[in-house]
């Protein structure tokens, strides 16, 4: 079968390996173009694009995809589907219409569950028990299209949305595969309907979203933490005496398995070296002082010297 690979980020790359060494075609490799970083803007390809070029694969990196010169492209390669992972620009009906089977998309969720750009945050933040991949049929609304393959899996504790990116982005190679494997007769399959009453958003995460506010019940700090590792970042300002403080991310959180409701103000550090929240304590596994490495938090307060009294509280 020849296929159409559109796709941007890290997610995608390990579904474009398997599907460059399976029996399919890749006709195309589709991404966004390559952007500057750093002080001298030094062009960096996306990792779709890195992963295309070590296999071989011809690429084209489109600022629009809709535009007609490629639309015209995709359409002459004659491909049967267009697989979309990650890609970063919303695919218009010229597009979709352009290959027999229109396109598919993996995404990192339980549809109709968070739907939107940072769906892996949002289910860790929000403390859900599962999370898992989807393949759809993209439509002209973001996300809604019928559903095709869904595989899910449980979300471990204590598990970051990183570490959970790395997981559903190798589950997705198999949701993929059982998707494509649909295209295979004469039909094009349909789908089933996405019910709206259980849709909810995971909309595109900023700086501000990182923030930590202890002022709020001990699991959701502690989901909120694992949530935004590695980014945005869980960020906080540690206060200590003498007029001590810095910023610092927390990488790590779980709620403390303690009876004891916190008689401190939230964000005080007890003498355990809990912290407290509105109706118990959250116990710091991992944290970055903003000038300084990655560490565990008894390392923390050895170095530091956290005491009972210190704080934390929103940078």
């Amino acid at each position: 079968m020849r296929i159409v690979f559109i796709a941007s980020g890290a997610f995608a790359q390990p579904t474009l390996r398997w599907l460059a060494q399976s029996q399919h075609e890749v006709a195309l490799v589709v991404t966004q173009p390559a952007k500057g970083s750093g002080r001298g803007q030094h062009l960096t390809r996306t990792p779709v694009r890195a992963m295309a070029d070590e296999l071989g694969l011809e690429t084209l990196e489109a600022e629009n995809v809709n535009d007609p010169n490629v639309v015209a492209r995709l359409r002459s390669l004659e491909a049967r589907v267009g697989l979309v992972i990650a890609f970063g620009q919303k695919l218009g009906p010229e597009l979709l219409e352009s290959m027999p089977g229109g396109c598919i998309n993996l995404h990192a969720s339980l549809l109709p569950k968070y739907r939107g750009a940072a769906p892996i945050n949002w289910a860790v933040a929000r403390g859900e028990e599962k999370s898992g991949c989807t393949v759809f049929r993209i439509t002209n609304r973001m996300d809604t299209g019928p559903i095709l393959v869904t595989r899910w899996t449980e979300i471990k504790p204590e598990e970051t949305a990183g570490e959970l990116h790395d997981r559903l982005a190798g589950i997705g190679v198999d949701a993929m595969q059982a998707a494509v494997e649909l295209f295979d007769g004469e039909t094009i399959p349909t789908g089933t309907p996405q019910d709206e009453r259980e849709a909810t958003l995971a909309p595109k995460l900023s700086k501000a979203d990182g923030q930590v506010n202890f002022d709020r019940p001990a699991a959701d700090v502690a989901h909120h933490i694992c949530g935004m590792t590695p980014w945005p970042g869980a960020s906080a300002r540690f206060e200590a005496g003498e007029g001590r403080w810095e910023n610092v991310t927390f990488l790590r959180a779980r709620r403390a398995l303690d009876p004891y409701a916190p008689s401190d103000l939230p964000g005080t550090i007890d003498a355990r070296r809990y912290v407290a929240a509105r109706d118990g304590f959250v116990e710091i596994l991992e944290i970055k002082p903003s000038s300084g490495r990655s560490m565990t938090w008894q390392d923390y307060v050895n170095g530091r010297h956290v005491s009972h009294g210190d704080r934390f509280t929103i940078p």
